[in-house]
């Protein structure tokens, strides 16, 4: 063997070199989006050229020729699909004098898709002080802050797993601490040191208020109800003051009937009557963004029969959070609605 050629050559990445005249090493992972997996072949003395030829696990060949002077890189992108391969190949090397040695390559190259975090609502356990999540690829460590409504962190560090494989549930834990959780924000690293986050808000706050009696089959708001929402106001606008400068807030209404009358109407009712209470606290000079439902008689706080006249059915909710508060199967389509 030529005495230009260095005999140990890795298989794990193919730092192997043609001694003192070319030296090759491997950026053996990308992210899809940003760049290629690379070869990069270092010419440290004068030689005529070179060529790379590569086999892929799919059978897919690469074939590069190359050169240039001392002290350049020549760096040879992998262009593959996503995921990981390997490769075997030589790297043929061409000296001045036209004599031509050559050294096995044979390494694995990985592209990256988009690192995915799943959190499912059931899995935010604010309670049992908990949250579980899956990730799309072996876990490194996560970087976790639990933010209380009262300003104080109950938790603002690291958490390291130890490469659990992909879509094993993770879980972090928190202390306990004054307050309501507030948002959870949550950064995780996979193995190869790449990162997603999501920032998750479980926090509600349902304010507590006095009925507005409707006329029936009414959805505007009696002179003499109006004190009602003016203290309902009050109450909003002093939660938002306490905790509005840690998150976003937003107000949301639900209305509710009893089961007198048909369904359709019902539920109509409802949600004229939940617009109306938030029309009302926006005039009132509510600036948070209101937004509001009508499930009419589809969520009683009493199950009764059909046409049965229930005063504790006939209500509203006024609901403060950050993310839309999630709303009971209905047969129709519900969805919260802007003010």
């Amino acid at each position: 063997m030529n005495a230009r050629l260095l005999l140990l050559c890795l298989t794990l990445s193919p730092l192997c070199a043609l001694a003192d005249a070319v030296r090759v090493s491997l950026q053996p992972q990308a992210a899809v989006g940003k760049g290629l997996p690379e070869l990069r072949v270092h010419i440290e003395e004068p030689i005529a050229g070179f060529e790379v030829k590569l086999k892929r696990g799919d059978g897919h060949e690469v074939r590069v020729k190359g050169g240039g002077p001392p002290g350049v890189t020549r760096t040879l992108p992998l262009e593959q699909p996503e995921g990981r391969f390997h490769y075997e190949g030589v790297l043929v090397v061409r000296f001045p004098d036209a004599e031509e040695t050559s050294m096995p390559l044979s390494f694995d190259a990985e592209l990256l898709g988009p690192l995915k975090l799943t959190v499912v609502p059931e899995d935010v356990d604010v309670e049992g002080r908990k949250l579980r999540f899956t990730l799309s690829r072996p876990a490194a460590r996560a970087q976790v802050t639990v933010l209380m409504d009262t300003g104080e962190k109950a938790l603002d560090g690291e958490v390291p797993f130890q490469g659990e494989p992909a879509g094993k549930p993770l879980e972090v834990t928190w202390p306990a601490a004054k307050g309501r959780v507030l948002r959870i924000s949550l950064k995780a690293f996979d193995t190869s040191d790449f990162y997603t986050g999501v920032e998750l808000f479980p926090w509600r706050v349902d304010i507590p208020h006095e009925e507005v009696n409707f006329p029936t089959g009414s959805a505007d708001v009696p002179a003499a109800e109006r004190r009602k929402l003016d203290a309902s106001h009050a109450l909003i606008a002093e939660a938002v003051a306490r905790h509005g400068r840690f998150a976003p807030l937003r107000l949301y209404i639900l209305g509710h009937t009893d089961t007198v009358g048909d369904t359709d109407s019902n539920r109509e009712l409802s949600l004229k009557r939940a617009r109306s209470i938030a029309a009302y606290l926006r005039k009132r000079g509510l600036g948070l963004p209101i937004f509001y439902e009508g499930l009419g008689e589809q969520s009683p706080r009493v199950a009764t029969p059909d046409e049965t006249d229930e005063a504790s059915n006939r209500r509203a909710e006024y609901i403060l959070a950050v993310e839309p508060p999630a709303l009971s199967p209905t047969p129709f389509p519900s969805q919260w609605r802007k003010l």
